[in-house]
């Protein structure tokens, strides 16, 4: 039962820190002109993972399930991936779409992989962390209602920095 605390308590501080590191880059967004867009996703993110992680926390407690290393390994491999993804965003990294003009989007780290690195980590959390406490049933349900918010995201991402990936008329794509 302790390194299913352990293992939670980590998790629950990690999160409570990136919340405080995005409300601080968000901050320092906003100051330099930023602006935020698609905002009425936020609330129902917000919601899916408090309830996500408390709903972990009262299962973990109550039911003291077996923890699968095999699978902790992988979620600290996601991990390593979100230090990699908040190094390559810098200050930029936040859990709102804040829009700066004139900024550039950051084109290194795994985003010169992938377009949302970030969501793709987020899906594996949300997934794995219960399997890796037994509980597939929670991993589906938790899993499918997030990637319907990250669908929602997405495309608010998209849209709001659509101007961003696409040159002003008249002029030429960078070349790749």
């Amino acid at each position: 039962m302790w390194l299913n605390i352990t293992i939670l308590s980590l998790v629950t501080l990690q999160r409570l820190v990136e919340l405080y590191i995005a409300h601080r880059n968000t901050k320092k967004l906003i100051a330099r002109g930023g602006f935020e867009l698609g905002s009425n996703h936020y609330p129902f993110i917000v919601a899916l993972h408090t309830v996500w992680l408390l709903g972990l926390w009262y299962l973990v407690i109550y039911k003291a399930p077996t923890v699968s290393m095999p699978w902790i390994f992988a979620y600290l491999v996601l991990e390593a991936a979100r230090g990699w993804i908040i190094a390559a965003l810098g200050s930029r990294w936040t859990t709102r779409i804040i829009v700066v003009p004139g900024e550039t989007l950051v084109g290194e780290g795994p985003y010169k992989y992938f377009r949302h690195p970030n969501y793709m980590v987020v899906a594996g959390e949300i997934f794995i962390l219960p399997v890796a406490f037994g509980m597939w049933w929670y991993a589906v349900i938790f899993g499918l209602l997030n990637l319907a918010v990250l669908w929602w995201r997405i495309r608010a991402e998209d849209e709001a920095l659509k101007p961003l990936r696409e040159p002003p008329e008249g002029e030429e794509p960078p070349a790749a």
